[in-house]
């Protein structure tokens, strides 16, 4: 099976910690340049430097703050100005909680603007040079909850139930060109998210943050939560030749918790 990114080009969006960290981390090792994509430049420096260089690969990040999409437009037109992107990752962080009741239209403009917006923006940058090339691959970090809405979410699910439909659509246009695209659904995951989903829960019900863990691993068959690197390694098969005919679908990676086929 080939599964090597030697000679490809990766921009990985969030990838200063969680699951974005992990990716960059997994498509360094097979080969693939990363270009990293966030706000904090100190993290930034401390996650490129890690890298690995199997190929000696030129490893590099942008600025961007994905609450401002002038920002990322501004980061991907100077990425593509200097090479083709063959694999995108679009990933950031998730709206806060909170019952759909209670959102302002405001919260759901700045989630449509941070996910979607800043979606179609990297889309669009890349997209000439994937096409050119023959081969691209987007591969957008979601949520289960595009299968099952999760309580107390609601903008969350709101979006990412739209961003699933894009990029179903978007997958529908491309895949003439040799350009896949997937989303992966992440369940439970040991990240930053997770424990201020835990917290958060926690002080909702008036329950210990214990006793709100012990009912979120009742709920997962595997009895456990995600590791990042888990999800890394199904973005790195979508990212390979591998996946070539893999397109438009979207994979839960949640320990078999989503309640449907």
């Amino acid at each position: 099976m080939n599964t090597s990114l030697q000679g490809k080009t990766a921009v990985i969006g969030g990838s200063t910690q969680g699951i974005g960290k992990a990716i960059a981390e997994e498509l360094a090792q097979l080969g693939a340049t990363c270009i990293l994509l966030a706000r904090n430049e100190q993290a930034l420096q401390q996650v490129v430097a890690g890298l690995a260089t199997p190929h000696q690969q030129p490893h590099s990040y942008k600025l961007a703050d994905f609450s401002q999409p002038t920002q990322v437009q501004q980061a991907i037109d100077e990425i593509v100005a200097h090479q083709p992107v063959h694999i995108l990752v679009n990933n950031t962080g998730g709206p806060p909680p909170g019952p759909i009741t209670e959102a302002t239209s405001e919260a759901l403009l700045a989630a449509f603007s941070q996910h979607i917006i800043c979606n179609q923006l990297l889309v669009q940058g890349v997209l000439p040079g994937m096409k050119e090339a023959g081969y691209g691959r987007i591969i957008n970090i979601v949520s289960t909850s595009v299968r099952i809405p999760i309580a107390n979410l609601g903008v969350s699910n709101t979006i990412r139930g739209a961003t699933a439909s894009w990029a179903k659509t978007l997958a529908n246009e491309v895949g003439q060109f040799g350009t896949t695209v997937n989303n992966i659904l992440p369940g439970l995951t040991k990240t930053q998210r997770l424990t201020s989903l835990i917290e958060g829960t926690a002080r909702r019900l008036n329950k210990s943050s214990e006793e709100v863990e012990e009912s979120m691993l009742n709920e997962i068959p595997a009895r456990r939560f995600g590791e990042a690197e888990e999800l890394a390694a199904v973005a790195a098969f979508l990212a390979s030749p591998a996946a070539g005919y893999v397109n438009g679908v979207s994979i839960p990676v949640d320990g078999g918790k989503t309640g449907s086929i």
